[in-house]
């Protein structure tokens, strides 16, 4: 078989094991320059507003994704949200079995039309369920670095609140 012709089966698939010497940089542009900055300096999380589609978008942007409005309006939104949807992690990248398995899920965040993927933490496998309550834990002041990691996980949120 060619490597342009069609595979009918998975098993017809080939493989060319290697690497590929690709090199990028990624900056976070203005807007996630300022998301990450707010939670370096402040451990709070901001996200940007659209006033035309009153849409509160979490990470920040500059611009609507459905009026295309520029986004100047900035909100800060409280580090609580619930559980989305969720994965338990057994292996790492490279495929090692973990000693403990990890929990990652998408949080929905409070008053936000949207989220952040992250860690949880402080809780077990077993324990976690969509719609679950949960509130960030950063770390501290002089560990915070500007990158999401500056939030260590989410973990089960103590008490009520208002919610989403």
């Amino acid at each position: 078989m060619s490597a342009t012709e069609k595979v009918e089966r998975i098993t017809e698939a080939r493989v060319w094991r290697g690497e590929i010497p690709l090199y990028a940089r990624y900056t976070a542009g203005i807007a996630g320059e300022r998301f990450f900055r707010e939670i370096k300096e402040n451990a709070r999380i901001m996200g940007t507003k659209c006033s035309r589609c009153n849409i509160l978008y979490v990470p920040a942007r500059l611009y609507c994704e459905r009026c295309f409005s520029k986004l100047e309006e900035w909100e800060e939104v409280p580090p609580r949200g619930e559980v989305h949807t969720f994965t338990i992690l057994h292996m790492d990248l490279e495929e090692n079995p973990l000693d403990k398995p990890a929990i990652v899920a998408f949080i929905r965040l409070e008053r936000a039309d949207g989220g952040l993927v992250h860690y949880l933490g402080e809780v077990e496998p077993d324990e976690v369920y969509i719609g679950m309550k949960v509130e960030a834990v950063f770390k501290p002041p002089e560990e915070r670095k500007g990158e999401i990691t500056d939030i260590r996980y989410f973990r089960p949120a103590g008490g009520n609140y208002a919610g989403i």
